[in-house]
């Protein structure tokens, strides 16, 4: 399990237009990392909403947004169209990057148990490393509460 204060496991990642990445090509700069379950579902539409509304918030932190799931390219091309989405998607179709990050977890609905996503937000400062880890996010508030962590950790690069 990763704990705040670990480097950011360097994992590889599929681009909207089909590419891959690793995420080390982000470094030196801060990082939002946020998991969610599946595109076009009511949280993860709010949530994906949210982050690009505060965008241009995020960048005056000089913090880029990156938000996964195991939904494909593809997908993800229709959800960003369908709902102007501003924040970039990966696809983690093998489930190494969900791994690596512990989100891949047992969850249950209706007595039914199944392997999924757990929503979860991971901040990742300039040097690689993990600054804040918010697990079972609950959507609501949470990414003004992740732009309030970016600006302590930009304020506190100035120190």
């Amino acid at each position: 399990m990763l704990n705040e204060g670990d480097a950011a496991p360097e994992v590889t990642l599929q681009a909207g237009d089909g590419s891959f990445f690793n995420l080390s090509t982000l470094k030196g700069r801060t990082l939002v990392l946020y998991f969610y379950p599946k595109d076009d579902t009511s949280g993860c539409t709010k949530e994906a909403l949210d982050f690009s509304e505060l965008l241009g918030a995020f960048e005056m932190e000089g913090a880029a947004i990156l938000g996964v799931s195991k939904n494909s390219p593809k997908d993800h091309g229709k959800f960003i169209e369908k709902h102007a989405l501003k924040v970039p998607l990966a696809t983690d179709a093998d489930g190494s990057v969900t791994e690596a990050f512990g989100t891949w977890i047992e969850k249950s609905m209706y007595g039914r148990k199944y392997m999924g996503i757990d929503r979860a937000t991971f901040l990742i400062d300039a040097d690689g490393r993990i600054a804040r880890i918010w697990r079972k996010v609950k959507v609501p508030g949470h990414a003004e509460e992740v732009l309030k962590a970016a600006r302590a950790l930009k304020g506190n690069a100035r120190s």
